[in-house]
């Protein structure tokens, strides 16, 4: 059907705009109707980041119209988007987490809008008409990562908003805080709120979005009514050859352990982080062990544990052990000689040094591999590691001299697993695997940590994506407030169980239609 101009919200036309190198957006068209909650999809470097920051007024294009409820419109930053109703929810929030609530809308709407104190009776009406109740005194950093989703939403909704933005929402949400914003997004578009939803869950974007744009290269791949389409038809619309995206693995059972973790706690000295509470844990070889959990519950904590970024005192070695061998007071080094490999949580600065070469990246942490003789660097073998990294996981990159930061995020993150792999562990500590990825990407990192544990290796995985989890684990947990629940065969549990974990939960247990209900369903 037909829409006409004038009774569109925002319509793009011939959008297009180029980086050295690159043409992020290639004359594109985008047309958001008065209550609709429209979906933008694409793989990793399609597109999409760039197009919602030209709507945002971040970045202008090199040629094309904006249209804004039926009038041409020059976006030329982002105090004018807000001032014509646009807000945006960035993937990675903007809040001060020694402020209170109050005091971080207030210094988003500026002046005008009153005191943090005049706000709070205002923040408390609104917050509580869409079902995203804030107390305007408390503090952020005292606030969970749903809690702190619900003051970047409230403040946009508090400045008259008529097109919000959200970019990989439910990424840090629970199940259940995830449908909770859903309710709100439904609640929104009924009272005629217009909004660009962005994921790379296909299941959420069928449950939630009347339409969608897809991209791919820059360009648009096609428009769909996502409920009437399968994940693997947006999968295919998405990456164009779906090979693999549908996959399912077996469950097994892993052999001796190589990882035990037995009641390791640890007192933070960090206000803003979490202490880790008599954590016990065990991850056999040839099997994945999966570890849910909302940002902030002592995933990082643990992760700097079992790296030797962080070390213990040797009276308490023994709290982590690699095949029987107590580790906990070895660096990073030592425990790679003993057979670990390490995949961060964040990509560029941790994972990868954003400004140098793809091969020189490869040596960070691979020197141990023959690459290094006598203090010096034999630059051939570097070179041949590094390409055979691209080559054997599908990098798209120029050649191994490219550096690390010009790389799309799913594309280094399959430099970065493939380094580690290729480095044959014992043991492979992964964090988000696939934060943040196209669908495409996922899958060839799925294949290829399944493949390395049916090669005998122990894996744990840490993520907050509950459908990888369970597409790939044998045994899941959760950390809840620096806490770990048991660890259950996963067939035996489901998500709607898992979430409570992740709620700190523990004890509660879902009823047989739940579980049927919750269990994720596979590609189709």
């Amino acid at each position: 059907m037909s829409v006409s101009p004038e009774s569109l919200r925002l319509q793009m036309r011939g959008i297009s705009k180029r980086y050295p190198g690159c043409l992020a957006n290639d004359r594109i068209d985008l047309n958001i109707q008065p209550g609709e909650i429209h979906a933008l999809l694409g793989e990793n470097g399609a597109g999409k980041s760039t197009l919602m920051k030209i709507i945002y007024g971040v970045t202008q294009p090199d040629s094309g119209e904006i249209v804004w409820r039926g009038k041409p419109v020059k976006m030329r930053d982002p105090a004018m988007a807000r001032s014509l109703g646009i807000g945006m929810v960035f993937q990675h929030f903007s809040l001060f987490e020694t402020l209170t609530v109050a005091e971080n809308i207030a210094l988003a709407m500026g002046r005008a809008a009153g005191t943090p104190k005049q706000l709070e009776g205002r923040i408390r009406e609104v917050s509580q008409r869409y079902g995203m109740a804030l107390e305007p005194e408390r503090l952020v950093h005292s606030l969970s990562i749903g809690e702190r989703q619900r003051v970047e939403i409230v403040r946009c909704l508090m400045q008259d908003i008529e097109l919000l933005i959200l970019d990989e929402p439910t990424s840090v949400l629970t199940p259940q805080e995830a449908d909770e914003l859903f309710a709100t997004l439904r609640r929104l578009a009924a009272e005629g709120c217009s909004i660009l939803f962005i994921s790379h869950k296909l299941g959420e974007v069928r449950a939630l979005c009347h339409g969608a744009t897809v991209l791919r290269g820059g360009k648009v791949s096609g428009h769909c009514v996502p409920r009437d389409c399968s994940d693997l038809e947006l999968a295919r619309l998405m990456v164009g050859d779906a090979e693999g995206l549908e996959s399912t693995y077996a469950k097994v059972q892993g052999g001796e352990h190589f990882l035990q973790v037995n009641d390791l706690s640890w007192e933070n000295a960090d206000p803003f982080g979490t202490s880790l509470r008599t954590i016990s844990l065990e991850v056999r070889s040839g099997e994945i062990v999966g570890i849910a959990g909302v940002a902030g519950n002592g995933q990082d904590e643990l992760l700097a544990m079992l790296s030797g970024e962080q070390l213990l005192h040797k009276r308490d070695a023994a709290s982590i052990r690699f095949a029987g061998a107590p580790v906990a007071n070895l660096r990073p080094d030592a425990r790679r000689k003993l057979g670990l490999a390490f995949v961060p949580a964040e990509r560029l600065g941790h994972g990868a040094v954003p400004d140098m070469s793809l091969s020189d990246n490869a040596l960070l942490t691979a020197f141990q591999q023959g690459l290094v003789s006598n203090g010096l660097i034999k630059r051939d073998k570097v070179v041949a590691f590094a390409e055979e990294i691209i080559r054997r996981f599908a990098v798209k990159t120029p050649d191994a001299e490219t550096p690390a930061g010009s790389l799309s995020g799913g594309n280094l993150q399959k430099f970065i697993l493939g380094r580690e792999i290729m480095q044959k562990p014992k043991l492979l500590v992964a964090a988000h695997p696939t934060w943040g990825v196209d669908v495409g990407a996922a899958a060839a990192i799925h294949r290829a940590l399944i493949a390395l544990r049916d090669a005998g290796a122990a894996i744990l995985v840490i993520s907050e994506d509950l459908d990888e989890l369970f597409q790939i684990c044998d045994r899941i947990g959760a950390l809840s407030s620096g806490k770990l629940s048991a660890l259950t065969d996963t067939p035996s549990t489901c998500q709607v169980e898992v979430g409570r974990w992740m709620a700190g939960e523990f004890g509660a247990n879902p009823s047989p239609i739940d579980q049927a209900a919750a269990n994720p369903a596979p590609l189709s």
